[in-house]
């Protein structure tokens, strides 16, 4: 049952608030589908307290960095995957309805973690500084074909990157808190019980989850420590993972590498090792963007719902996180 104990139905919007970097185009978007709708754009960090006091939707992947509450409004899209935002901030009561975008986000972060892999196995980094140096040196590229992946997160991203790792001749087992995958792409599938017993066996451990209280710091620096030379990979969020501990994995031969698109704090900070390990790859959380087709189909979508007095399908469980 998806918990938002005191949101009542029927709503029917009027006033729309989105605040988003691409604020323009999502707004123009919505206008054209819907040009009964009063709408609002602004940068999340310029939403003013007005604003909010003026909508009673609020459209963004962020909340406004301004208000301590939300105003008049009673509902809030969120135009990515993960909601962590919004649920970790004063700023949402539990009366206001929480829905997240219905864009499927797989095949690009599946992209975005094939491309690590491979940057790794054929030495990319190794070979691009040897070229900019002039030097022809020896050592062959690995295969992907016949290692083994686990990828913590089996829903709808976790499936995608096990579809295509699989297609590549990689075994892929998942991991979730419930042992079920969201499909089956995966060569096997277990509950967070096994994890300590499996991360020895991965040549990849691949991060693909949410952030929430369960997910927080599930791997560990314990759990680190028992992996055999992986590679980890994240492209949840960077409060799944003791990140302290990394450089010392590193350091260590736990880990022969890391690939990281999401971090504790972003942006990452410029003090932050990982910036200047030759043996970390960088990115400033990129993997899996919001297009403005998706974010307003996922809006759309959610506000026929409501229209026809129903709870739309993408509606937070807030106990869950997601």
């Amino acid at each position: 049952m998806v918990r938002n104990p005191t949101f009542t139905l029927p709503f029917s919007p009027r006033r729309v608030l989105v605040g988003a970097g691409d604020h323009a185009r999502l707004v123009a978007a919505i206008h054209a589908a819907r040009p009964e709708l009063q709408l609002r754009g602004a940068p999340h960090t310029e939403c003013s307290e007005a604003d909010l006091d003026w909508a009673d939707c609020y459209v963004g992947f962020k909340p406004p960095r301004r208000a301590d509450t939300m105003g008049a409004v009673r509902w809030v899209h969120c135009t990515g995957a993960g909601v962590d935002a919004w649920l970790s901030g004063p700023a949402l009561h539990e009366s206001i309805l929480l829905t997240r975008t219905s864009e499927s986000f797989g095949p690009a972060i599946a992209e975005w973690v094939l491309s690590r892999m491979l940057a790794f196995q054929q030495r990319l980094r190794v070979l691009d500084e040897a070229q900019r140096a002039g030097q022809w040196i020896a050592g062959d590229p690995q295969r992907l074909a016949g290692t083994r992946a686990l990828v913590l997160g089996t829903g709808d991203i976790g499936s995608a990157i096990a579809r295509v790792l699989q297609g590549l001749g990689v075994r892929v087992t998942g991991i979730s808190r419930s042992g079920t995958a969201a499909e089956p792409a995966f060569a096997a599938v277990h509950t967070v019980a096994s994890l300590a017993e499996l991360v020895p066996t991965a040549d990849w451990l691949v991060l693909a989850l949410p952030a929430t209280a369960a997910s927080r710091r599930v791997v560990s620096r314990d759990i680190l420590a028992r992996c055999r030379g992986a590679v980890l990979l994240n492209v949840g969020r960077g409060a799944v993972v003791d990140e302290s501990a990394i450089p010392e994995a590193l350091d260590a031969g736990w880990l022969r590498g890391a690939a990281l698109d999401v971090f504790e704090v972003e942006p990452l900070p410029a003090s932050s090792p990982l910036w200047r390990d030759a043996r970390v790859m960088v990115s400033p959380h990129c993997s899996g963007p919001t297009t403005v087709e998706g974010a307003v189909t996922g809006f759309l979508g959610c506000l026929d719902a409501l229209a026809a007095g129903e709870l739309p399908r993408w509606q937070v469980d807030r106990l869950a996180g997601y």
